[in-house]
């Protein structure tokens, strides 16, 4: 059972996820929170696997939530995805870097609010290939900050690369492809290199892979 989080001030978004999640056998919703302070009193409370929230908030935004979770130990298990209006607005961009595993707009269908919501869960990839290339291509503005994912040295050469075709926007099959392994053994590249690298999701890798140089956005 997939257990969420709901955390928007905006009772109407609330109970229009709420909806749609509360039909799925494999779903649960168990708690609901008005604003980010609330919600992360929450997470404590009943550590859900997904927390969905938005990014404007009263008492504590979305990014300053995320930023806690991330922080938390107690939390490693909770997976953040951002609710928002606005796309890959700049809100989105600096709570990826807090430590949220992706984002998903409000006006998503249905089908791919649910699908979103089980990737999530499982730990894979929610950020799509166009939205993890968006999300690079917002990098060619920022100044490289070459401290940043120092921890690179300590992957192999398989899982560097491994790395850099997440960054691209690969799925696990397509690296698979890439680097003529087995799915499982990409994944197992991956996973490692999240260890090593203490990211909490392949968004976090997105970043990591641009801000230590591995990755030039020029590539894509």
């Amino acid at each position: 059972m997939i257990r969420v989080l709901l955390v928007d001030d905006q009772p109407l978004i609330r109970s229009g996820f709420r909806a749609l999640l509360d039909v799925e056998d494999d779903i649960e919703v168990v708690a609901e929170a008005a604003d980010g302070g609330e919600g992360l009193a929450l997470a404590r409370k009943h550590l859900p696997d997904i927390a969905l929230i938005d990014i404007q908030m009263p008492v504590i935004d979305g990014i300053e939530a995320t930023r806690c979770i991330a922080a938390d130990p107690a939390l490693a298990s909770v997976h953040v995805v951002i609710l928002t209006n606005y796309g890959l607005d700049e809100y989105v961009f600096n709570a990826l870097r807090a430590g949220a595993a992706g984002f998903l707009v409000k006006d998503i269908q249905p089908e791919d609010f649910l699908h979103a919501v089980r990737v999530a869960a499982r730990g894979d990839a929610l950020l799509a290939p166009s939205i993890t290339r968006k999300l690079i291509n917002r990098y060619v503005a920022q100044p490289l900050d070459t401290g940043t994912g120092a921890g690179l040295k300590e992957l192999t050469n398989r899982e560097r690369e491994a790395v850099a075709l997440v960054a691209q926007g690969l799925s696990n099959d397509q690296i698979a492809g890439r680097m003529v392994i087995s799915p499982l053994t990409a994944k197992t590249h991956i996973n490692r290199a999240m260890v090593k690298l203490h990211a909490r999701d392949r968004a976090q890798l997105v970043v990591l892979a641009y801000e230590s140089g591995l990755v030039a956005p020029r590539n894509y």
